[in-house]
Parts: structure tokens; C-alpha cells; sequence
């Protein structure tokens, strides 16, 4: 019988936000939050499974804006602020709750869980980056590439330039930071349109990662449906997310996170006390804490208090059923003789950030596959038994199956509706024009400059891609679609956009202002080698 694969990808992300002009800045607490409750647990679970040799693969990505704020010694130090606050709040908290039990006992937790997330991080010197090369280098953990900034590759294809310049430098980054060349891709919202498998394969990228609709409607159709990769013309290979494995996860209706005795995200004690007892943590405003006693408990009542205890269980519960509901999958599959793979790719912030549950799932659930794997016995065949399905990267399950179909992937996204309505509405739609203009001016001037080697130019070329770049990240119309964060994703947008054109029109004049070329320089300072050059006509 055919052997089946599970790749389970995780995609971390987040927008550069750094504000060196701001002794304060409220979203710069997206990333400290991200390093709380998703980073460093992760971090510390496959740890934990290389120290007990349990056998696994994951591929993940971390994306190029969310390394350059990993390694910047600013964010650093705010970030250990910021840690220093939560677990000085956590200790208030232990005392204003010490005759309440139940609620001392979560004030407890939390100080615990604070105080040894700021021991691991500076057991790594702040190097996270650093332990996530260590677990590649260990063999269970695949890193994939990414565009430069984030930026939605579909919609920026009215410039094939600024496109190449999204794929090349996030490749050069990944070499940078993880020193080895990249395979795999991911594109970010899963966006895939026909002709970035031309741009991917100048990148000698191997494969990406594309929604169900992406391959079932490719031209031919595919044979083996979603669960068998299909090699692009260009040649990377499309593989696709399993919408099953998926919803199953991440949704809090029909998924696992809206169990009763899961964390609540939303209710925080940040909203709920008074704001005076909150001013040092909260700095005056409300905002999220990280120290939530309460569990989801059901629409429309009240919620009652969270039980760390009880929320394990049920964790490792419905590991166990997704496993099975793997297992069943994958001896449906294989039935059709053929090797068939398996890939659920998820928001890396899921697990631990909105289902604070989810390391401890993820966990759980590979011990237990590794366990079933090692325990197989004897089946009624009296023959020892083939597993249902093992753990996998992309990168592996190619080399290992290297014949596969070749058909073009259709236009298609994992955003609402499977297509790019999120990033191109009537309230983000504006911004297209101007990025596609700066795009355009932008390949010109590079073009004019293309012999030009003196330091200056280097300077102003390669800060005009950098405020390109960063103009172009697909989080801000996100965000403007949402409304989470709309002025500030204006607000991005806009600066970035009028300190490029503020840069283009005085070097076309011959009259940089150093001292404004180096606050751009000071303030959006990622990407210290971005190659300018990757604007020149493709």
C-alpha cells in the first residue's frame, strides 16, 4: 500500500514596525506579544521534543520584516521593558487576588510563564533566530523564503519589477540570516497569479504553497487533486493547503479554539480594571496585558474562570482527534494508490496568540504520531504495519517523489472568498495607483544609475527601495479593510510613499539632504544590503 504525508506549516509574520522617534509606541507591542506567546513556545516545544527524541518535521516560515525586528537591538531592549512591566504587573496581581484562590492561582501562572519566557530569552542572548537555525540545523525544522516586505505579488504584477525586487530580496535576506540558500516560498496570503512561477524560478526556488482552488482549477486539471504536488512551466512545484486540516484548527466556530474550557482571548484584565491600578503597565491607555482569567465558556454568558489544567486536557484531546481524523484521511488517500501529501498551513500567531492552547495541541499531537509510529504492532495480517502517514517538509516529500504532473496553478488567494477582495476594496483600493507610480519611478531611476557606483547613490537607491518596499507590505490595506488599525495603516503608507518621492525628486535634482537621507535611514533601517539593482528591467 501507498504511504501518506502530513506537512504541517507554520507562517510567521508581522509588519516592521519600529519607532525609534517614540519612547513609546503602542503597535510595537504586535511584536513583543508575537515573542510572548508564540516565539518563544515554540521554540521551547521543539526543544523539548529533540531533548526527548521525538522524531518530527515542521516548515515554517519567518518572514524578512519580522527577522530584522527580531535582531534590532532597540526592539531588544524595549522588548525585556516590556517583559519587565507584565511580570511586575503579574506580581500586583498576586497580591490583589490573595484571597481569592482561583484567581491567585492564575496570577501565579501567568508570573511564572512571564519570568520563564524572559529567562529563555536571554539564555539566547536574544537570539531567537539563532535557536530556530539551531532546529533547522538538527534536521526537524524546515525554513522557508519569503517576499521582502510581505507584499501581495498578484497585485503588484503591474510592475514586474517591484515584484522581482519582493522575491529576490526576501531570498537574500533568508541567506543572510539562515546562511543557506532557500527552497521553498512562501507567497504571502498564499496569492498566486500565472507568471510568478517565472519569478520564483530566477530565484531557483523548489516549490510554494497555494489554496485548494489555486490547483484544482489549474490548467490541465490535476490528476491526483490536491494531494500530490504539480510542477509549474517555469518549474517550482505548487503544492496545496488541505482545507479540512485547516478549518478543523483554525476556526473558532467549527474548529477546536471555541472550546468551552479554552482561554478567552478577548477578555483581559487590561479592560477590565481600573485604568489607574494599570497606568505602569498600560501606560495610561487600554490594552491588551496578556493576563486573561477567563475561558471562552459559551456565547452569550457569563464567562467563568480559566483552569490551565483543564484547557491541557482538553488540548490533548482533540490532538488526539485530529489525529485520527488524519489517519482516516490518509487511508482514504492511499486507497487510490498513489503516495498522497497532506499540507495544512497555518498563521503561526494561532498557536499561542489567539488560541493560547495551540503549542501545547501542536505538541501533543506530535508526540502522540510519533508514539503510534513507534508502538505499531502486529496487524490481522500478521505482518508488521506501515503507518498511516508521517510527518514531512515539502522539500523532502519532492525529493522523495521528484515525478509529479506539470499544469498551471489558477489565479487564487486563502483570503476571504479565495481571491484578493480583502487587499483591493474600496477602502484600500487607493493606494494601488501610487504604489504602482513609485514602483515606476523607481525602475527608472535605477535604470539611469545602473553604472553608477559611488557611495551616495548606493545610499539614496538603496533607502528608496527600502521605503518602496515598506509601502508595498500587504498588511496596510489589510488593515484599512479591517479597520483594526486603519490610521495607522494610512498613516504607513503615506510616509513611506512621501519620503520616497521626497528622496526620488531631490536626487534627480542633485540636491540630497543628508541629514533627511539619514533619519530615513534611522528610522526604517531593515535591510542594511538591499540590492537596488533588482529594479532594472527584468
Amino acid at each position: 500500500m501507498s504511504s501518506g504525508s502530513l506537512a504541517l506549516v507554520l507562517h510567521a509574520h508581522l509588519p516592521f514596525v519600529r519607532h525609534p522617534e517614540h519612547e513609546e509606541f503602542l503597535e510595537e507591542e504586535w511584536l513583543f506579544e508575537a515573542i510572548t506567546e508564540t516565539c518563544l513556545p515554540r521554540i521551547a516545544m521543539m526543544r523539548r521534543l529533540v531533548r526527548d527524541g521525538v522524531p518530527f518535521q515542521l516548515t515554517m516560515t519567518v518572514t524578512p520584516t519580522l527577522c530584522a525586528m527580531l535582531q534590532d537591538q532597540l526592539l531588544q531592549e524595549r522588548y525585556l521593558r516590556y517583559l519587565d512591566r507584565s511580570i511586575d504587573l503579574a506580581t500586583r496581581e498576586m497580591e490583589r487576588n490573595r484571597d481569592h484562590e482561583s484567581l491567585r492561582r492564575l496570577s501565579e501562572f501567568y508570573h511564572t510563564r512571564l519570568s520563564e519566557g524572559r529567562s529563555q530569552f536571554l539564555e539566547s542572548g536574544g537570539n531567537l533566530l539563532g535557536e530556530f537555525r539551531k532546529l533547522r540545523d538538527a534536521g526537524c525544522l524546515e525554513i522557508m523564503a519569503t517576499a521582502a516586505t510581505h507584499g501581495l505579488l498578484p497585485l503588484l504584477q503591474p510592475s514586474p519589477p517591484a515584484v522581482r525586487s519582493q522575491v529576490l530580496a526576501g531570498c537574500d535576506v533568508y541567506r543572510a540570516t539562515f546562511g543557506a540558500d532557500p527552497v521553498g516560498f512562501w507567497l504571502p496570503e498564499c496569492a498566486y497569479a500565472p507568471g510568478l512561477d517565472s519569478v520564483l524560478q530566477e530565484g531557483n526556488l523548489r516549490w510554494f504553497i497555494v489554496d485548494a482552488h489555486g490547483l484544482i482549477f489549474g490548467e490541465p486539471r490535476p490528476q491526483r487533486g490536491i494531494y500530490a504536488p504539480c510542477y509549474t512551466p517555469a518549474g517550482p512545484a505548487a503544492f496545496a493547503r488541505d482545507r479540512d486540516s485547516s478549518r478543523q484548527v483554525w476556526s473558532a466556530t467549527e474548529g477546536y479554539p471555541g472550546h468551552p474550557d479554552y482561554r478567552e482571548f478577548y477578555r483581559d484584565i487590561g479592560f477590565d480594571l481600573p485604568l489607574e491600578y494599570l497606568e505602569t503597565a498600560n501606560g495610561g491607555v487600554r490594552k491588551f496585558t496578556g493576563l486573561k482569567y477567563h475561558r471562552v465558556t459559551g456565547r452569550d454568558c457569563e464567562k467563568e474562570l480559566y483552569d490551565p489544567s483543564a484547557a491541557e486536557s482538553v488540548a490533548d484531546a482533540h490532538a488526539a482527534h485530529f489525529l485520527e481524523v488524519r489517519r482516516q484521511q490518509m487511508n482514504e488517500l492511499r486507497a487510490l494508490d498513489f503516495d498522497p501529501i497532506v499540507v495544512a498551513p497555518f498563521d503561526a500567531e494561532l498557536f499561542g496568540h489567539w488560541w493560547f492552547e495551540g503549542p501545547r495541541f501542536l505538541e501533543s499531537f506530535i508526540r502522540q504520531a510519533a508514539h503510534e509510529h513507534q508502538d505499531l504492532r502486529l496487524t490481522s495480517r500478521g505482518a508488521y504495519g506501515q503507518p498511516d502517514f508521517q510527518l514531512t517538509t515539502p522539500t523532502a516529500f519532492l525529493a522523495s517523489h521528484p515525478t509529479q504532473q506539470t499544469l498551471m496553478p489558477a489565479a487564487s488567494s486563502w483570503g476571504e472568498n479565495g481571491y484578493l477582495g480583502v487587499w483591493l476594496d474600496e477602502s484600500n483600493a487607493w493606494i494601488y495607483p501610487h504604489l504602482h507610480s513609485a514602483a515606476h519611478r523607481m525602475t527608472q531611476i535605477a535604470q539611469t544609475h545602473a553604472a553608477n557606483d559611488d557611495a551616495m547613490t548606493d545610499r539614496v537607491l538603496k533607502q528608496l527601495a527600502r521605503e518602496l518596499l515598506l509601502a508595498q507590505s500587504s498588511d496596510w490595506a489589510f488593515l484599512m479593510k479591517t479597520g483594526t488599525a486603519k490610521h495607522y495603516a494610512t498613516k504607513r503608507v503615506t510616509e513611506h510613499l512621501l519620503r520616497f518621492n521626497r528622496l526620488h525628486d531631490d536626487f534627480a535634482r542633485s540636491e540630497v539632504d543628508e541629514g533627511f537621507l539619514s533619519n530615513c535611514e534611522w528610522r526604517d533601517n531593515l535591510f542594511p544590503d538591499v540590492n537596488w539593482r533588482y529594479y532594472l528591467s527584468c
